[in-house]
């Protein structure tokens, strides 16, 4: 049966997770370096990732002999690496030649990586398959609006706006990776 109250707190706890608001300046880079961005496909394979992940995600990392807390710590350093290039301004991520973002960066690390994936099976253990399904629509549904605004977000905030938001949101980025690492770091 549907909760609002496990929908509501699934739903919040995966747009803090997902941070695609922190993460404007990031596909900001993205459409600058690749030109176009794929916001429904990066929608839809995010949602396809987050629900097969929900369903699969602890058989899928036991079975390649994985623990989740390896697998947070992992995503931390990939976290780590995404706010370096905002805060120093350098390059890390590196592509032969893309023609577009839409699964890598955008669907898988960025918007449906290892702290969403380590989120769900959180939520997994406290509530309702279907109201966590529920909640990632709804997060899905935010994270294609944001790609679809990019365009005017860019243009609202200017060089400046978007120069100051990424030093912003890289320090923050950091510290979502730092705490990450070390809430994960202790159990092993």
């Amino acid at each position: 049966m549907f909760n609002i109250k496990e929908i509501s707190t699934a739903t919040m706890v995966l747009f803090a997770v997902i941070d695609i608001i922190g993460s404007i300046p990031i596909i900001i880079q993205l459409r600058q370096k690749v030109g176009h961005i794929q916001s429904g496909k990066a929608s839809i394979v995010s949602l396809i990732i987050m629900v097969a992940f929900l369903y699969l995600g602890e058989e899928i990392l036991q079975l390649i002999g994985i623990d989740i807390n390896s697998f947070a710590i992992a995503g931390s350093f990939i976290l780590f690496f995404l706010s370096l290039e905002l805060i120093l301004g350098i390059r890390i991520y590196r592509d032969e030649m893309p023609t577009s973002a839409s699964i890598v960066p955008l669907a898988f690390p960025l918007i449906a990586g290892a702290g969403t994936m380590t989120s769900l099976i959180s939520l997994r253990a406290e509530y309702e398959v279907q109201n966590i399904i529920v909640a990632i629509v709804i997060n899905v549904i935010l994270v294609y609006g944001v790609l679809k605004t990019t365009k005017q977000i860019e243009h609202l905030l200017g060089p400046t706006g978007i120069a100051v938001i990424r030093k912003v949101f890289g320090i923050i980025l950091l510290a979502i990776a730092v705490k990450l690492f070390r809430s994960n770091i202790g159990v092993l």
